[in-house]
């Protein structure tokens, strides 16, 4: 099995698929799950020689199983929020000092030291509830800042308009990290002239209001912040890594993360760059559980490496993978 160390090290797409399949073959032998999914398919690890024919685990397995590769109890269990009724994601976590290297090295890859930031949250949704691993992920940036201006602000947006007013008389380096719905509902009530901020959404909607495409969201988080863009964050529960945007919705992975994207029709289909399907993800600091997943997301890979999101799978048009799901 890989070390985390040397995950975080890969610095070449040929240590990339390397990595891959030897992350592989070690969970299509000790991952129960992912082993019966692969025995379903017809697949004899063995024969898997390039990592484009690594099967991906569909995501909802997470909600009924524990996606382990490691004979070792959880420390951290993981949930996603779901909406009312429905079953939530788990994922079990050995090892969290994986998912702190993980999320610490990416935002340092991507935005520099959390020392030189002040961090504020707008994360209601998120900080109500147990078991997210996004509240502690900013909660881990938030104390690494070192700095007595970041913090939470749940519904009081009062208290984050006059901070973010502080901050921009300061001149510092000012990222906002908010759920979509709450930056929305902020933007309705406060507008502030603050182009040096970093606004970074995380998605969700979750009922709160009406669902809108990006560029809506974008165009009224840019007019409410009067910013020329609107970052974003790309991460979920079965997850222990991020992809980041600092705009139009372009997305970049950290270089242990990797995007594939299959076909709608045929999930064990990989599409070339600049088709639209479904999201596949590969994220090597899994290593202790699944690296390999099927997300019910819809992107399209670009040939330099970004990638978007452009929505989800209506259950309708779950196709293929998902029908092994028991």
């Amino acid at each position: 099995m890989l070390s985390a160390d040397h995950i975080f090290s890969i610095a070449s797409p040929q240590e990339f698929d390397d990595s891959c399949l030897e992350i592989f073959w070690n969970q299509s032998r000790h991952c129960a799950v992912y082993a019966q999914y692969l025995a379903l398919l017809g697949v004899d690890p063995k024969t898997v020689k390039q990592p484009e024919r690594i099967p991906f685990l569909p995501i909802d397995f997470f909600k009924k199983h524990t996606i382990l590769s490691v004979n070792q109890e959880p420390k951290v269990v993981f949930s996603s929020s779901g909406t009312t009724g429905s079953v939530q994601s788990k994922h079990a976590v050995v090892d969290i000092t994986i998912y702190e290297k993980s999320f610490r090295t990416a935002f340092t890859q991507f935005y520099g030291s959390p020392e030189d930031w002040t961090i504020l949250a707008l994360l209601p949704s998120y900080a109500e509830r147990e078991g997210s691993s996004l509240i502690y992920m900013v909660d881990d940036l938030i104390r690494e800042s070192r700095n007595p201006l970041s913090g939470y602000f749940l519904y009081d947006h009062a208290a984050l308009f006059d901070r973010l007013q502080q901050l921009k008389a300061s001149a510092g380096k000012t990222l906002l990290i908010g759920v979509t719905y709450a930056l929305l509902d902020f933007v309705e009530n406060y507008q502030i002239d603050f182009p040096e901020l970093v606004v970074m959404e995380t998605g969700g909607m979750k009922g709160r209001r009406r669902e809108m495409i990006r560029e809506e969201v974008h165009e009224r988080l840019c007019a409410g912040f009067r910013l020329p863009a609107i970052h974003s964050e790309y991460g979920m529960t079965e997850l222990l890594s991020q992809a980041y945007s600092s705009g139009n919705g372009l997305f970049r992975c950290p270089p242990w993360m990797k995007i594939v994207i299959r076909d709608t029709n045929d999930p064990f289909a990989i599409l070339p760059a600049g088709l639209t399907g479904g999201i596949n993800v590969i994220d090597l600091a899994n290593v202790q559980s699944c690296a390999f997943i099927a997300t019910q997301d819809l992107g399209k890979a670009h040939s330099d490496g970004h990638f978007e999101v452009l929505g989800r799978f209506d259950q309708s048009d779950i196709r293929g993978c998902n029908l092994l799901v028991q």
